[in-house]
């Protein structure tokens, strides 16, 4: 069997190509710089055909069709170039029939602001038809999401799905609120005809329904706002018994600060009758299943003393939960379902070079199944593997343009942040390096409620290829290490969060890791933000600055989103004025020592682009020495090739001619 053109295997065991070659500056940069060659990947409900999304030349992508036994040309059936519209993911609705997500940024009464709909497509390539359910009155004018899918078998099997619908009355214009908005119902639509039927009324206040992947829906939640119809952070969920329409109390939750303070319903399993969900009890965070036959029933599925629970495992038509998942120095997942945790048993031991192995998609009967495996040092590779045959395949691999290319290993460490602390980091040698008075770059991660994990990351490794050591730290205001190490989140907490950063490049020149004359710092949203924030704490530790997507003024940050939250959400979050004053770089440009380069996509959705620019004009201002660069029509994670790229060559001239290498 050959899938996409890629030769299969006989047995369930997998080899992996040598890595030879080396690359040279414009290599290696656009080498790392192309997106992943599989953007999604899902398989139809028989089993026998796979919907793959693979980019295309710069920031376009296409749906390729192919089927898992080999027979015929794979096919493309939808494309999008990416300028302003972009395929994001593909499902099946049925054996024949696919529902693509399309993103785009547009305009919206003079703002940028993220766009989505659905498309249905035939496997063929013919009916293509905008699936959004349509709103009343003048929604559709407005709306800038055309609806989320709530059931894909619809309960019927036929090629319907659920879908929420915004319902809104005649004749309502300018931008939609509770005093607007009918709410929130849910429609089956049938994917070739488009007809709807109405499943749920709406609902005032409903942000979200989940069905029990059999076309009934179990839960609905109603978000709290306030008399200016401002988030509050609370959300009222209700249930159904089975065969009764009636909602029923469920739970309530807030959020503040990142943080959920309550049971936050995930999946519905119809068989057990039963709702699972995360729920931080006591400081810890399990997966926790209540009853929905009345009772209310609370049950421990699952927890961990060392890790919260952060996730769940699912898989098939119906996401049927299967399992829970948790990061310590490495990700791992436990399996409750007894056939599938033999499966991963097996699957471990057939790609042992790969141990980050997850299922992406199964058929109807999980018979078929499409796996992603990789590590640190492999960007992956997907299989088709059938499990009444036991025969794994190889779809394709993640980044072919690196298969011979030695990629850098990444090891799980700590060091003592200035206060003794032990702060958690993955650290990234060249390949063959000694380790030793090397050119070194502190990478810190976005969120800032996120943190690194061991996998493979392709700015590291980029960086790692060419000659440089890589610590990103897991700073006191990552999550994932509970609530004293989120401390008040890496915004209020800054002087913590950004001394823990600093610290790390100090360890680094300790240890004989790092040329303290060649020690640069990178980083991205959040990181990006720390990377200019470490030169108003620090201006002599870093001899170069490079910041993507930064924020610079958390107050101006603070300001724009005032019409969205309560003030009470803003505070937890950005602090107050102090914060803003000492905590932000913008503001504080005279300490400035370093030069600085930056990137941004001018219609970022996470980082208004004005962040950027105003940190490069008081840089400017000041005599500073800074480059900006902008990427027109292009978001937060800068998703083209070419600009991808672009800003790897760049930045890799920066820090060899700053620091003289």
């Amino acid at each position: 069997m050959a899938i996409l053109g890629i030769a299969a295997t006989a047995s369930l065991s997998v080899g992996l190509a040598a890595q030879t070659k080396s690359l040279d500056a414009t290599e290696a940069a656009k080498a790392f710089g192309a997106r992943d060659s599989v953007l999604d990947v899902s398989i139809s409900p028989d089993g026998k055909t796979l919907a793959v999304i693979q980019p295309t030349e710069g920031r376009g992508s296409v749906v390729m069709i192919a089927k898992v036994d080999g027979s015929g040309d794979f096919k493309p059936v939808l494309s999008s170039s990416g300028s302003p519209d972009r395929l994001t993911d593909c499902g099946w609705a049925s054996d024949t029939r696919l529902i693509c997500n399309i993103y785009m940024i547009g305009t919206v009464y003079g703002d940028k602001m993220g766009i989505s709909r659905m498309m249905a497509i035939n496997a063929d390539g013919t009916g293509l038809k905008e699936l959004t359910a349509r709103q009343t009155g003048e929604a559709m004018g407005f709306a800038l999401n055309g609806g989320d899918l709530v059931d894909w078998t619809g309960g019927k099997g036929d090629g319907s799905v659920l879908m929420t619908r915004v319902y809104i009355p005649e004749g309502s214009t300018g931008t939609i609120t509770s005093n607007t908005r009918e709410g929130l119902g849910v429609d089956r639509v049938d994917t070739r005809t488009l007809s709807r039927q109405t499943v749920e009324p709406p609902s005032p206040g409903a942000t979200d329904y989940i069905s029990d992947g059999r076309g009934h829906v179990r839960i609905m939640a109603i978000a709290k706002s306030n008399s200016l119809d401002q988030s509050t952070g609370t959300y009222i969920y209700r249930y159904r018994k089975k065969d009764d329409r009636n909602w029923q109390p469920l739970t309530t939750v807030t959020w503040s600060n990142y943080q959920a303070d309550g049971f936050v319903p995930e999946a519905v399993d119809p068989d057990l009758d039963v709702v699972y969900g995360l729920e931080k009890v006591n400081g810890r965070t399990g997966l926790y299943k209540i009853a929905l036959d009345g009772s209310l029933k609370k049950e421990l599925v699952f927890d961990r003393p060392d890790a919260p629970i952060d996730s769940l495992t699912r898989v098939g038509r119906q996401h049927r939960v299967v399992g829970a998942s948790w990061v310590t120095e490495k990700r791992t997942n436990t399996m409750f379902d007894p056939a599938l945790k033999s499966l991963a048993a097996a699957l471990s031991r057939a790609l042992p070079k790969t141990p980050r192995i997850s299922i992406v998609d199964a058929s109807a009967d999980e018979q078929q199944l499409v796996i992603f495996a990789a590590s640190d040092s492999d960007p992956g590779h997907f299989y088709f593997f059938d499990r009444s045959t036991k025969r794994l395949s190889e779809i394709m691999m993640a980044r072919p343009q690196l298969a011979d290319v030695q990629l850098a290993q990444v090891k799980a460490i700590q060091y003592p942040a200035a206060d003794g602390t032990m702060v958690p980091a993955y650290l990234t040698l060249p390949p063959g390096s000694d380790g030793k008075n090397l050119p070194v770059i502190v990478y810190p991660h976005g969120g800032p409620t996120a943190r690194d994990e061991w996998n493979f990351d392709w700015v590291p490794q980029f960086f790692a290829n060419r000659g440089f050591a890589v610590i990103q730290p897991n700073f006191r205001g990552s999550s994932g290490y509970g609530d004293a190490w989120f401390n008040k989140n890496g915004i209020r907490s800054w002087r913590t969060a950004i001394g823990d950063i600093n610290d790390a490049g100090r360890w680094m020149i300790k240890q004989g890791i790092a040329d303290p004359s060649k020690l640069a710092i990178v980083g991205w949203s959040y990181g990006g933000y720390a990377a200019l924030q470490s030169q108003v704490v620090d201006p002599t530790l870093f001899k170069a600055v490079v910041a993507i997507a930064p924020v610079t003024d958390w107050g101006k940050m603070k300001d724009d989103a005032q019409g969205s939250s309560s003030k009470a959400q803003l505070d937890a979050v950005f602090g107050d004025a102090i914060v803003a004053e000492q905590g932000s770089p913008a503001r504080n440009v005279a300490k400035f020592m370093a030069p600085v380069l930056m990137f941004q996509g001018d219609v970022d959705q996470n980082v208004p682009i004005g962040q950027s620019r105003l940190m490069a004009a008081r840089l400017k201002g000041a005599g500073k020495k800074v480059e900006f660069y902008e990427y027109k029509g292009l978001d937060h994670q800068l998703e083209d090739n070419v600009a991808r790229t672009d800003m790897l060559t760049k930045a890799d001239a920066f820090l060899r001619s700053v620091l003289k290498m």
